[in-house]
Order: structure tokens, then C-alpha cells, then sequence
């Protein structure tokens, strides 16, 4: 690229190269904890973590919610689970074991 063309497109021909501008996001502000979604398993998740006070995988809960040990059943509980990690209200502390966060 010659120089006249640099400073048309640059600005500037003491520039030794052409660079974009760098693009910088706006801060966000802090977003809250979201909270526990409104479907009574969720409640029932929690209740379990709460009253146990350990921590469980996603067969742990379906014997204590009475539900058969089946592939379908633990599949569900373990994508609620990973739900309730995304928003910060269970931690996993190892891949598949669950608790909830210490204060």
C-alpha cells in the first residue's frame, strides 16, 4: 500500500500501519442471582439439598423423590441440576456431584 492511499485510509501517513479502532463494550451492571425457577421440582431439588446437607448426584435425587432409577428420570434431574448451577443456586464440585454453595 503506498503512502498516499495509507493516509487516505489511515489518517495519517506517519502511521506505520493501518489499524480498525479497538471497540470496547459497555460495563454491564451487576445482574442479581436469578432466582429458582418457578416449577415445583426445582422446590423439591432444593428441599432435598436443604434437609440432606450433602452432596448428591442426579440418582442420589431420584431415590430421594421416589422416583424409578431409570436413564429418562436421571437425565431430567441432572439437566435441572445443571440449570440451577447456571444460575449460581448449586455449585458442582465435581463433574456430576452437586451442592449447594456454602455462605
Amino acid at each position: 500500500m503506498n503512502s498516499t492511499r495509507r493516509s487516505i485510509i489511515c489518517g495519517s501517513p506517519a502511521r506505520p500501519s493501518c489499524r480498525s479502532p479497538t471497540r470496547t463494550t459497555p460495563s454491564r451492571p451487576a445482574t442479581p442471582p436469578a432466582a429458582v425457577p418457578d416449577h415445583p421440582a426445582y422446590q423439591q431439588i432444593l428441599t432435598i439439598f436443604a434437609d440432606l446437607g450433602r452432596p448428591l448426584r442426579a440418582r442420589d435425587l431420584c431415590q430421594a423423590l421416589g422416583l424409578p432409577i431409570v436413564s429418562k428420570n436421571t437425565e431430567n434431574i441432572r439437566s435441572k441440576l445443571k440449570r440451577l448451577v447456571s444460575r449460581g443456586i448449586l455449585i458442582e464440585t465435581e463433574p456430576g456431584l452437586f451442592t449447594q454453595p456454602r455462605p
